[in-house]
């Protein structure tokens, strides 16, 4: 199956100028091209039959008569006979095959609030354990633009209706539930970034070993007591065999702004500028619309998503409005020692989010 998803081309088998082996070149499922990709949506994209959907609304409805918190429910708490197998598959797909999928089919229009956050909570829970997304511990986060200045350091971009830029989110996976879509824009990209990585190493391999160097993010202002405001980390980590990214551009540009966060040298810059120019390039990302219902799941290790800037509906009722989990994932890949900087706790199946010292972990409905 990989073979639909590489481009021909050659290069040495070893990247050069890193201080540690790497091959210049990953041949695994997440590395494909966007060109290829979007010929082959079979390949990532699934609907829910009739007798599915009532599957989920039944474990849903159960678990809201025991009247327990959204916050608690658990696998063994929504209990799917048939479909816990399909997200068992969607798991695996996202540690070891192409690093997405999309689920559609989800009659949003016909449930409630709290039915639709118990079905995408709980099905959260068949992929992983929810994570806090945020300083105000929302396990449950809604992804819409409430008038936030995205040129505001401590503006999250979700926030906002400006483009987003290609990223990764501070947990193993992300997911996202589509309730309403924009009236212009807002489309959602993927890009590889193995992929992403392949092509540093065969156009300029002189600047990859920059994206392994340590680079200050920016914290938005969710700091811990004894933190700095920003945390250091590379782009690309290289552990125990797996190939790891973590980035966000606009958090790292805006690092700078404190004066305790190492300079960008010219050649990190540029190689920023070259990961960035390649995610952007057509070739090697894919472009879909979310449409009500659907739900993307998203591998952050090896995966970048973004969001292209939209127009909203002028009535406040139908504007843009996503829900998203974050989750850690169990017997996933081990994570370098850096990651505890943002993750905090780096044990798999427990790591990831944002929690700070009076962080209450709650959902939120709408």
């Amino acid at each position: 199956m990989t073979g639909l998803f590489r481009t021909p081309k050659t290069g040495v088998n070893m990247a050069p100028n890193l201080p540690f082996d790497l091959p210049s070149r990953f041949e695994i499922p997440a590395a494909w091209y966007g060109t290829n990709m979007a010929n082959h949506s079979e390949l990532w994209t699934y609907h829910l039959t009739p007798p599915e959907v009532t599957e989920l609304k039944a474990a849903a409805d159960a678990f809201l008569y025991s009247e327990l918190d959204i916050g608690l429910l658990t696998a063994s708490a929504f209990e799917l006979p048939t479909l816990q197998q399909k997200f068992n598959d969607v798991r695996s797909e996202l540690k070891d095959g192409i690093g997405f999928h999309l689920i559609r089919g989800l009659p949003v229009d016909e449930l409630t609030p709290a039915q639709i956050a118990t079905v995408f909570c709980g099905i959260g829970t068949h992929i992983g354990a929810l994570r806090s997304q945020n300083a105000q511990g929302h396990m449950l986060g809604h992804v819409r633009d409430v008038g936030a200045d995205p040129q505001d350091h401590t503006t999250r971009i979700y926030q906002t209706n400006a483009r987003q830029t290609f990223h990764t989110d501070s947990s193993d996976a992300v997911a996202l539930l589509c309730l309403k879509d924009s009236m212009e824009g807002g489309n959602s990209l993927l890009a590889s970034s193995v992929t992403i990585y392949n092509e540093i190493a065969y156009q300029a391999p002189e600047l990859l070993p920059r994206l392994f160097d340590p680079i200050a993010t920016d914290r938005r202002g969710e700091v811990r007591v004894g933190q700095e405001p920003f945390f250091i980390i590379p782009v690309y980590s290289w552990h125990e065999g797996y190939l790891t990214s973590i980035y966000q551009r606009q958090y790292i540009n805006s690092a700078m702004r404190h004066k305790a966060a190492p300079r960008l040298t010219k050649d990190q810059t540029a190689a920023l500028d070259l990961h960035d120019a390649l995610a952007n390039d057509p070739a090697n990302h894919i472009e879909m619309r979310l449409k009500p219902g659907d739900m993307q799941f998203i591998y952050n290790h090896t995966m970048l998503h973004d969001r292209t800037g939209f127009k909203d509906w002028p009535n406040l009722a139908d504007r843009r409005h996503l829900l998203r989990l974050w989750l850690s994932l169990p017997e996933d890949r081990p994570l370098p020692e850096s990651f505890c900087q943002r993750y905090g706790d780096i044990t798999i199946g427990a790591r990831g989010g944002i929690v700070l010292e009076d962080t209450e972990l709650n959902v939120s409905l709408w």
